[in-house]
């Protein structure tokens, strides 16, 4: 058995991904439309429940009692009764079916569609799904679903081996469902003020936005109420035409801040680095001990005819090594480049930066927000 312990922190070393994150004084402006929603301008997310046949032997077995019943139900709706002891169904798998309705989707428009397994089909290649109603979270019935399924890998198999790509289990249908009626009353053109809302909430960029809209319109048209929302007053030019104003508007460039901020992602070892995060004076010191324990154990014997019996008798071997901690001073002030120039000399690997940013924040000197997902 084998443990490792850090001087300081927890950590062995090599560099983890780090990621730079250029603040606006390094990029150039982004379209507002690809920093904002607009008040009721969003997708509605769709379900149903539908069956994929003409499988080649990849459907659901017979322990998914579900897809047999389907199967009779559907078989009664066409005047043919099957008692379900009777069927046996390998070529028919039963499927969930989701989709997004846009907000504006007009009667007779085509979506595209996502068609995952429910049961334990193996996979969906060769299938077409059978007419499926799409629902909204109230449950109504806004378009319907129908179309062979495109699963972009396949999966075989023989007695004693298989090969899989992609993932035969999921696929979905371009343009596979049509739009039955609208689901949303769009009113934007007849509407006199907006929402509109940041994706990502910050005081200086709804600050920005709303000076952004007000030097376009040249008026005090915008408010920002909050660090998220921006109301907009619709200008007396754009009575009926808010549609050409959202599209102008959608054009501005702004320079969203940054907050400072460390994004860690344990399970890949990446860590993301905001421009703005900065240290106070510290020092960081790295070194590992290292205590190795193995178990021996021993077989004695007794002498050849003494009454004595065979025994295992146990034997430890112990090996402790200590490194060199190394010790790294970030001035007062340090800079994200400082900073990472410090942790690589530290020689880091992913779990190290980790441990050592999580140290640093404890300690007081990182004036940043720490985020481990």
């Amino acid at each position: 058995m084998k443990f490792k312990r850090s001087l300081i922190f927890v950590v062995p070393f090599i560099i983890v991904q780090v990621v730079l994150v250029l603040g606006p004084s390094s990029l150039l402006g982004v379209r507002l439309k690809d920093i904002i929603n607009i008040e009721g301008v969003y997708e509605i997310p769709l379900v149903g429940y539908g069956l994929v046949v003409g499988l080649r032997g990849t459907g659901d077995g017979d322990q998914t009692k579900f897809t047999v019943q389907s199967v009779v139900n559907m078989l009664e709706r066409f005047g043919i009764r099957v008692p379900k002891e009777q069927v046996k169904l390998k070529n028919v798998a039963a499927v969930m079916v989701t989709a997004y309705l846009p907000s504006n989707a007009v009667p007779g428009q085509k979506i595209d569609v996502s068609v995952s397994a429910l049961g334990d089909a193996k996979s969906l290649q060769g299938g077409t799904l059978l007419l499926t109603p799409l629902l909204t979270p109230d449950g109504q019935v806004v378009a319907l679903a129908q179309g062979p399924v495109s699963i972009g890998g396949f999966a075989v198999q023989g007695a004693g081996a298989q090969v899989q790509v992609g993932h035969p289990t999921v696929g979905k249908i371009p343009g596979g469902a049509v739009v039955e009626k609208s689901y949303f009353e769009s009113q934007l053109n007849t509407t006199s003020k907006l929402l509109l809302s940041l994706k990502t909430e910050d005081f200086a960029t709804a600050s920005q936005v709303e000076s952004s809209i007000n030097g376009y319109l040249r008026g005090k048209y915008a408010k920002a109420l909050n660090a998220r929302n921006i109301e907009l007053t619709v200008p007396p030019a754009y009575k009926g035409k808010v549609v050409e104003l959202l599209g102008e508007l959608g054009k501005l460039e702004v320079f969203p801040d940054t907050p400072a901020r460390i994004v860690i992602d344990e399970r890949t070892g990446t860590v993301v680095i905001g421009e703005n995060v900065k240290i106070s004076k510290v020092a960081v010191a790295h070194g590992n001990l290292s205590v190795e324990i193995r178990e021996v154990p021993e077989v004695v014997q007794p002498y050849p005819f003494s009454p004595g019996e065979t025994a295992v008798v146990p034997r430890t071997e112990i090996k402790a090594k200590e490194e060199k901690a190394r010790i790294v001073i970030l001035e007062e002030g340090a800079t994200l480049g400082e900073l990472v120039r410090a942790l690589n000399a530290v020689g880091a690997t992913a779990r190290e930066l980790i441990a050592i940013l999580q140290a640093i924040k404890a300690a007081g000197a990182l004036h940043a927000e720490l985020i481990i997902i």
